[in-house]
């Protein structure tokens, strides 16, 4: 008896070292595979993100994101179904050792039921009682265990639930994503056709241009008289109506589609819908009532990105004679030169050698140069620079636009010299523009030569400037233009402009004594020319200069980008 029951007590000594061996082996592999597990759910976390973020720019790359997207399926599906195979193997290994451990529990059972048994036919001796109490304790004690094993069944389970779980959300995530990539691609859809909604009015549109070009051919050739005064009266109806026409015409594309779907186009990566877009925008930019809604939707921020980043001179060309349209508004202005505008048609000004261009950017920055508060930064921005620099484009419409920037710039200079706000040299003495202005002084053009005029009376108005003056001879030029002048208001202005000259001019520049005379002689003579007058100033100039493109036919400085781009 004492040695059956020796054997049973080293049997549960080795039971019990097994069963502690195994539970830290549990411990173990529990939280091994706890930590794969958190590792896989936040590799799995992270992949979801990134493949949301990529989402983000589905309208962009959306080809190369559907084959990316079935990549990236086919690999989380792999990895789900891998990872979910070799937990449901894992779990299947530790329910089978749990199965042979309470096999074994259920074979010690029936052993202690044995020893039970035999103890009870030795209840009278009090050892053998001490000893069956202790085995009973024992027996509690792996029933315990028993317990704590099922215990850790039901947690193996409830992680199994939660994996699958946390399967059915990818799931759900991935089918969301995918219904988002489709409306992505639908709103892709709606895009295109809207684009191919104005494309066609746009074809429309110049489809009647046409017809009404050979209606008017056909009107001036059946209108014409032996004077020819029919011809042109018949000529500048229908023109107008045209213009006005595409106008409207453009109008109504801008408001069946929107504004801010036109102003995303400017974005396209097709430099045919850039070109269209860019255009559309130029036309609207030309009337009062389009440019704050062009600002306001970021029309300006898109033109002067083109600038920045554009090859195309098509494009170059339309966004700068847009820069230009929305350059007529003062507040424009400030927005324009506070973003950089004057650098970047700098620089456009010194990499293109196209005419069309050139006078674009030159009617811009003349139009920016209507604003004495933004000289000082025109200047330092290479403004300045580049408009005095487009005069190697040697053809009449950039040159009038040259002459009319630095009229306008001189004319604002003027008023603030005279008005106190200012001090000291003009700008634009120091770019060279008074020898550029005394070169193309007797131009054949009536409107270049009318700007330049100005620009020397206006300039002439600074005392800082006349030793300039009487050093290069501008005072005869100023002096010939309160004579020769075709515009009476140019001439009471050039001859108010002499009569701010002192009639001694030693104290300013040391002359020889024969231009001293002659310096006399050109003071008494415009003198005696002069009639008073009320202002210094022509009425007809303004402070807001615009620039059209087709003929600069406003008075003086006073004009507007506005020209039709089919």
């Amino acid at each position: 008896m004492h040695n059956k029951i020796s054997e049973l007590q080293a049997n549960r000594n080795y039971i019990q070292e097994q069963q502690c061996l195994e539970a830290s082996t549990y411990q173990s592999v529990l939280a091994d595979t706890t930590q794969m597990y958190e590792k896989k759910i936040a590799e799995l976390i992270r992949q979801s993100e990134e493949d949301r973020s990529r989402a983000m720019n589905a309208e962009e790359q959306l080809d190369h994101m559907k084959e990316f997207l079935s990549d990236h399926q086919t690999t989380i599906q792999k990895t789900l179904d891998e990872t979910t195979q070799m937990y449901e193997k894992k779990i299947a290994d530790l329910m089978k050792q749990l199965e042979d451990k309470h096999g074994c529990f259920e074979a010690v059972e029936e052993q202690l039921n044995l020893a039970k048994k035999l103890l009870s036919d030795s209840q009278s001796s009090m050892q053998g009682q001490k000893e069956i109490n202790e085995l009973n304790m024992k027996l509690e004690e792996m029933h315990k265990l028993h317990e704590e094993g099922a215990d850790e069944l039901q947690f193996r389970k409830a992680g199994y639930e939660a994996l699958l779980h946390e399967k059915v959300k990818l799931m759900e995530d991935l089918h969301m994503m995918r219904e988002r990539l489709l409306q992505e691609e639908k709103q892709r859809k709606n895009i295109e056709d809207e684009l191919i909604k104005i494309k066609k009015l746009v074809a429309d549109n110049e489809k009647d241009q046409k017809e009404k070009q050979l209606d008017l051919k056909e009107n001036v050739g059946k209108g014409s008289s032996p004077n020819g005064s029919m011809g042109v009266l018949h000529k500048s109806n229908p023109l107008k109506e045209t213009q006005s026409s595409q106008r409207t015409t453009i109008a109504k594309i801008c408001e069946e589609v929107g504004m801010e779907k036109i102003l995303a186009l400017l974005a396209s990566e097709d430099i045919d819908v850039q070109i269209h877009a860019v255009k559309v925008v130029a036309n609207l930019a030309a009337e009062d009532i389009h440019q704050e809604k062009i600002v306001e939707e970021g029309g300006l921020d898109a033109l002067l990105m083109l600038l920045q980043s554009s090859r195309n001179a098509t494009v170059l060309r339309v966004a700068s004679g847009a820069i230009a349209n929305l350059a007529m508004n003062e507040l424009n202005q400030g927005l324009i030169m506070s973003k950089g505008g004057a650098r970047l048609l700098a620089n456009v000004a010194s990499t293109t050698d196209d005419p069309q261009t050139q006078r674009m950017v030159a009617g811009a920055i003349a139009n920016l140069c209507g604003n004495e508060k933004l000289h000082v930064m025109l200047k330092e921005d290479g403004g300045l620079e580049a408009l005095l620099g487009m005069v190697r484009s040697g053809t009449n419409d950039v040159t009038a636009q040259i002459a009319r920037g630095i009229a306008n710039f001189a004319k604002c200079e003027s008023r603030a010299v005279i008005q106190g706000h200012r001090k000291g040299r003009s700008l634009v003495m120091e770019d060279g523009a008074l020898e550029w202005l005394l070169a193309n002084s007797d131009c054949a053009s009536t409107s270049i030569k009318r700007h330049i005029e100005l620009a020397l009376c206006h300039l002439a108005q600074n005392k800082d400037n006349w030793r300039d003056f009487m050093s290069s001879g501008a005072v005869k030029q100023v002096q010939r233009i309160s004579v020769e002048s075709s515009r009476e208001d140019i001439r009471n202005l050039a001859k108010k402009t002499l009569k701010l000259f002192p009639t001694h001019q030693t104290d300013l520049y040391p002359m020889h004594q024969t231009d001293l005379k002659c310096m006399v002689m050109v003071f008494a003579a415009s003198h005696l020319l002069e009639r008073p007058t009320a202002s210094l100033e022509p009425a007809s100039t303004s402070s807001c200069h615009r620039a059209r493109l087709g003929s600069l036919s406003k008075a003086d400085t006073t004009s507007c980008i506005d020209a039709f781009y089919p």
